[in-house]
């Protein structure tokens, strides 16, 4: 058994000494109110970890005068010594003597690794290593991973890097300006994305307030996909915002409530260490908490597919996982018949299951929409979206589009008709979960005390499902087998990225890439996506009513 390299131990007065675990690919929420000592714990956390840590502070400087390296290399190590030893000063709570330079370095690393991943390209094909070259080009960029990460995170801005190591920004295809004359959430957003993507490997970050300077719709999508980009690292963040935390199911919350100080020093914490931050109690959100809320539940776990494209889709929703249909359905019933939680909008979606438009309609009176696909990859690969993805293939390398297409559609069938029993069987395993529990007995059906009996034939609905499949393929209806069925189970969405000469993790991000630079494109995903478009959008112009 391995033993973690990160430490994070506090004096509690409700629990003895409280070791809270910090785990690579895992975030840490702490979360309180003013005054109760997050700033303290966060200096102790660093001062634990000192030389594996990354610290990036509340109180930091958000702007730079230019927009390119302004030190040499060996003044940026000596700044980077001098900053940690006074970062583990206690006056660094509230103090920071270097913060004109922490965003000048921040810059520096931001290009420098630009650099980096040039120079290693360019030395595999000075090498005539075309494989490696080849395999170091696929590794994503870090300024094309900060423009994906701006605009999920609703920041409508591209950052290039210029003649001169400078770098620039454009707002929706404006003229290039300098990256000192964005706003302040702006460059906040770019600097903790540079600081981040920048770490070296298997650190432990910590971010202090990052509400500070951004908002809730922006800082929310930025963290779950910083999580994503740096699964090597440990992040742990200290917030007054509550819904941060309830954004990040599968993070685990420090809740803080009080502290006891002796003299100048803390001696200890009323703390507790929550793994589900939707157990947070109520009276803590009423002290916390502010603003209204738009919250969409959707079946499944925390899978990056899901809540990327959802975000993009719809910026002011926090996309929460919730597991099966039954649970989006108690989540969306139970924040709208909660008075406490009126500052929450709460919408659900779930999969049609072969429910009657009499069931589907009363679902969306309740604020769920039932979709007719199997799963968010009939998002991702419906042959609209790959058409254009190939049509934006041939622009960049000279290839004919109408090629690429056939060459990424061609096999679907022959991917998918091996795996038919496995898929109609799948599909019918929904549709009996979501039958048995609906039919599962009532109290008043108990209290009869009888017998109660529910007999399914599987034979029947199986075979009834092998007579749609058959349909399907013999209509050649290629966008009908990859709404219905869980094709990611088969070799076709990785032949149909192949076809275009992508790997599945490239053509997604590539997809994603689409919906942030084509407004038609984001269009024709949310029309397919009705009526939760309709929902959500049309709680825009209209009073809360949950």
């Amino acid at each position: 058994m391995t033993t973690s390299k990160y430490s994070f131990t506090i004096p509690t007065s409700n629990n003895g000494t409280l070791n809270i675990p910090l785990t690579e690919g895992k975030a840490l929420f702490v979360l309180g109110a003013n005054g109760v000592g997050k700033s303290t714990l966060m200096h102790t956390l660093f001062q634990q970890n000192v030389n594996h840590t990354k610290r990036i502070l509340a109180h930091r400087q958000t702007w730079f005068s230019n927009n390119s390296m302004n030190m040499t290399a060996s003044q940026k190590k000596d700044r980077e010594r001098d900053m940690k030893s006074s970062d583990q000063q206690i006056y660094s709570r509230w103090k920071d003597d270097y913060s004109s330079y922490r965003s000048s370095i921040s810059i520096f690393d931001l290009i420098n690794s630009e650099n980096i991943r040039a120079r290693n390209i360019a030395n595999a094909v000075d090498r005539d290593d075309i494989s490696l070259a080849k395999g170091l080009s696929n590794a994503q960029a870090p300024l094309q991973a900060i423009n994906e990460l701006l605009a999920i995170s609703n920041i409508p801005i591209t950052i290039t890097l210029g003649k001169d190591e400078q770098l620039f920004a454009s707002k929706n295809g404006s003229s290039l300006y300098s990256i000192a004359e964005l706003s302040d959430g702006e460059r906040n957003a770019l600097l903790i994305c540079a600081d981040v993507l920048t770490t070296e490997p298997n650190q432990l970050i910590i971010l202090d307030e990052p509400e500070r300077h951004l908002h809730r719709s922006i800082i929310s999508p930025l963290l779950s996909s910083l999580f994503l980009k740096r699964k090597d690292c440990v992040f742990v963040i200290s917030t007054h915002d509550v819904f941060l935390s309830i954004d990040h199911s599968e993070a685990s919350v420090l809740l803080l409530r009080s502290s006891q100080w002796n003299g100048k020093n803390i001696k200890d914490w009323e703390a507790d260490l929550i793994s589900e931050s939707d157990k947070i109690p109520a009276e803590v959100k009423k002290e916390i908490l502010g603003s209204k809320r738009s919250i969409l539940f959707v079946e499944g776990e925390s899978q990056s597919l899901d809540r990327q494209i959802y975000q993009l889709l719809f910026p002011s929703v926090s996309v929460i996982p919730q597991g099966s249909c039954i649970q989006v359905e108690k989540a969306v019933e139970g924040i709208k018949g909660t008075e406490n939680l009126h500052w929450i909008n709460a919408y659900g979606l779930i999969d049609a299951d072969d429910r009657t438009e009499e069931q589907l309609q009363a679902l969306i009176e309740r604020g769920i929409v039932a979709l007719s696909c199997y799963s968010v990859e009939s998002l991702y690969y419906n042959l609209e979206i790959v058409k254009r993805v190939a049509n934006r293939y041939s622009e960049l390398t000279g290839s004919d589009a109408n090629e690429l297409y056939l060459a990424a559609t061609s096999d679907i069938i022959n991917s998918i008709i091996p795996h038919k029993e496995r898929l109609c069987s799948r599909l019918c395993e929904k549709q009996v979960r979501n039958s048995v529990m609906s039919l599962l007995p009532k109290h008043k059906d108990i209290d009869k005390r009888g017998e109660y009996e529910y007999k399914i034939n599987l034979k029947e609905i199986i075979e009834k499902e092998e007579a749609v499949f058959d349909k399907i393929i013999e209509e050649n209806n290629l966008n009908g087998l990859i709404s219905r069925y869980p094709v990611r189970e088969t070799p076709a969405l990785t032949k149909i990225a192949t076809g275009l000469g992508l790997t599945r993790e490239k053509y997604e991000s590539a997809v994603r890439k689409l919906i942030i630079d084509d407004s038609d494109t984001k269009q024709y995903l949310k029309n397919l996506l009705n009526p939760l478009t309709s929902l959500i959008e049309g709680e825009k112009s209209s009073p809360n009513k949950s």
